[in-house]
């Protein structure tokens, strides 16, 4: 069921709708300051329960035998509830220490560096875990740790037997001290919308937000300068949210047109290379001189009538693929799809560039569009400085 974006009423502004309101800029001294505090946040789709689940450096002594690993891993969060350990539900963690156990035969702990919600994507989310290598046949005898790529390659085998939807994508072994979630530089999110009257495709199903209606590129982007830098971002904060500042510094907000996946040859694509005599699955042809997008586009806006027959029987509409990318230190809980929410109203010419601004002067959640559904979202990546 698709999510439907009404104007929503804002908060009454004493400037004109063509000014924009003074930005007094911050001492360097306030900005360190807001910096220290988003360190110690959460990242975005986290939320801390209770204090018990709050993932702390250990302070007591270690087993020097314990080897600690930094793990990344790729997953499909449509089957997951979650990342965060359930007794009744499956998610990340729960299978990723499932195949740990399997691994090395005792119970492991895992430490993400990023929680997602149910319905949530990874593309590289990060954790780590210590492991003790243990011999079967001589339990007191001290081994060696095991190399990366031997722990990459044991818990993928165990992967791939649940389900599949979930694989690691490195390992590094890594101080007994350094913390996935504490030691994380900034962490990036993609989100994923396809725009266009037609139903998506099954190959895309939970894998983006259908938007029915045209999206204004540019709109979008002018949504985008308004809201991104230093901010007090108190309307894209959703309630439980327990971060004690909603001030954030997003430091990338962006969105650009993409190819939509899967990506073929098109039949315009074909038939242009036979009249040149040309092999079409040739990487050397002309015709891949076309940008993907620009061929993408050009069969779109070339068809003739509603039905698509100019395309060929069976063969379906593009939809048009748009990518925003936000990148920070720390997130707020839901930010990132409050803020997609606010970009998508501006891409379907219900919210004005003047419109963005209020809704971020508001700083009340009530002054905001719905939020983006789950399902389109990707944690991209989560950058570290190593030792």
């Amino acid at each position: 069921m698709e999510e439907t974006t009404t104007n929503h009423p804002l908060p009454e502004s004493s400037s004109s709708p063509s000014e924009r309101p003074l930005k007094i800029p911050k001492t360097q001294p306030q900005l360190e300051r807001d910096r220290n505090e988003e360190e110690q946040e959460e990242g975005e789709e986290e939320r801390v329960e209770s204090s018990s689940f709050v993932d702390k450096p250990m302070a007591s002594p270690r087993n020097p035998r314990l080897q600690r690993y930094l793990v990344a891993v790729e997953y499909i969060g449509s089957r997951f509830s979650g990342s965060q350990k359930q007794l009744s539900a499956r998610t990340v963690v729960g299978v990723l220490e499932e195949a740990f156990h399997k691994f090395i035969g005792q119970p492991v702990s895992i430490s993400l560096s990023s929680r997602t919600d149910a319905g949530v994507h990874a593309l590289s989310n990060v954790c780590h875990v210590d492991v003790e290598r243990i011999s079967k046949r001589k339990p007191n005898e001290v081994l060696p740790p095991h190399e990366p790529s031997v722990v990459r390659k044991a818990v993928n085998h165990f992967l791939q037997k649940n389900e599949g939807d979930i694989t690691v994508v490195d390992v590094r072994s890594i101080p007994p001290d350094f913390h996935a979630r504490f030691r994380a530089q900034e962490r990036t999110y993609f989100y994923r919308l396809l725009s266009g009257p037609e139903p998506p495709s099954t190959f895309e199903k939970d894998r983006a937000w259908h938007v029915p209606e045209d999206l204004n590129l540019v709109a979008m982007q002018e949504a985008c300068e308004v809201l991104v830098g230093h901010h007090d971002f108190s309307s894209f904060r959703a309630s439980g949210c327990q971060a004690k500042s909603p001030i954030r510094t997003l430091d990338q907000l962006s969105v650009s047109e993409m190819v939509p996946t899967p990506n073929f040859p098109s039949t315009m694509t074909k038939a242009e290379s036979n009249a040149h005599g040309e092999d079409p699955h040739s990487c050397c042809s002309k015709s891949s001189t076309v940008s993907p997008i620009e061929s993408t586009l050009v069969e779109r806006t070339a068809v003739g009538s509603d039905d698509g027959s100019d395309l060929g029987f069976g063969i379906r509409r593009q939809h048009r693929c748009f990518v925003v990318t936000a990148r920070a230190r720390s997130f707020l809980y839901h930010q990132v799809r409050l803020l997609v929410g606010v970009i998508k109203a501006a891409g379907i010419g219900d919210l004005t560039v003047s419109d963005v601004e209020r809704i971020l002067n508001a700083k009340s959640i009530s002054a905001t569009p719905p939020m983006a559904p789950a399902h389109g979202l990707y944690l991209g990546h989560v950058k570290y400085d190593f030792p």
